[in-house]
């Protein structure tokens, strides 16, 4: 799903200490927000955001140096129609940056059509940065799942499976082990753009991790800062599954990479067996040790059979 849409005011209230912007037209605007079909029909909330573009409609347009130099130096005529244009973008905002000043036709203009105008000394492609970099998180698809999310070994890693498995014992084990928690139980999940989908914890478990028997631990408070992340990209998914059940639905040995389809990215997924006696901590870092190296480009299952391809080639056996 995606997030509620945003208004004139709320984006205001967000930047107005950062981007030191002044509100100079369309106050009684303030409930103006995107329009619901362009923020669909966008790749990303990047796209909502842009410089003045006659081509690209719906989006928060921002007026540089440049822009306004394209307003004002032709004939009055000139001028006037292309200022006329604007209000055809329907734009959600706009926003005057590089420090200009804003022509009268285009203060008329945002007044006339009901349109807020901010203005900022800041420089026009860091307005944009930010703005891009705040809307493509409030817009991005979301999606909330079960189980372990950390950082091991500098991976963003979601450990799954089945219930009653020791998941949270796993990330305790993986955390005295120099890992770090992101989030036990409940994941947010946010695909940022195309390909990247980044993870992060409810406010309301922040730092902490269930332990069966000893209950709710802060992992903050007990291992240090060092022990939590706010926030990893999701790289790999380790799935925990009983003997039985990797005997029914899993190879051995597979061919190929899995993969596990969230918000429409593919993320790679491993298996691991869960019985007494293994070191699952030790299995899980081999697994993004493996990971890391396939990300390389190096398939140590494709190296062995190639390797087995030549030992038969050469009439080699074992």
């Amino acid at each position: 799903m995606r997030h509620s849409a945003i208004s004139a005011d709320v984006l205001f209230e967000e930047f107005r200490t950062s981007l030191r912007w002044e509100w100079v037209a369309g106050l009684g605007a303030s409930e103006r927000r995107f329009d619901e079909m362009a923020v669909r029909s966008a790749r990303s909330g990047a796209d909502l955001v842009g410089y003045l573009n006659y081509i690209h409609p719906y989006r928060l347009q921002v007026l540089g140096e440049r822009e306004v130099a394209y307003l004002t130096n032709a004939t009055t005529q000139d001028c006037e129609r292309r200022v006329a244009r604007i209000v055809t973008l329907e734009p959600p905002v706009l926003v005057l940056a590089d420090g200009q000043t804003a022509p009268d036709e285009l203060l008329s203009m945002c007044e006339r059509a009901h349109i807020p105008m901010f203005a900022t000394h800041e420089q026009s492609a860091f307005v944009i940065d930010v703005l891009r970099a705040y809307l493509s998180k409030h817009f991005a698809d979301r999606t909330t799942m079960h189980g372990v999310f950390m950082d091991i070994l500098g991976m963003g890693v979601l450990i799954t499976g089945e219930s009653g498995l020791g998941k949270s014992e796993l990330g305790l084990e993986l955390v005295t082990r120099g890992n770090g928690l992101v989030a036990d139980d409940a994941v947010d999940l946010y695909r940022i753009n195309q390909t990247t989908i980044e993870g992060k914890c409810p406010d309301l478990l922040q730092n902490l991790l269930e332990v069966r028997g000893i209950g709710l631990l802060d992992i903050r408070a007990i291992f240090g800062e060092t022990a939590v992340r706010r926030k990893m990209r999701l790289k790999l998914i380790v799935h925990l599954v009983r003997k039985e059940t990797m005997e029914r639905e899993y190879e051995r040995l597979p061919s190929e990479p899995l993969t596990q389809d969230v918000l429409g990215v593919p993320v790679r997924k491993v298996i691991i067996q869960v019985v007494a006696g293994r070191n699952i901590a030790v299995l899980v870092e081999a697994a993004v040790r493996n990971a890391i190296l396939q990300l390389r480009g190096i398939d140590t299952y494709q190296e062995f059979v190639q390797r087995h391809r030549r030992a038969m080639e050469s009439g080699d056996t074992f």
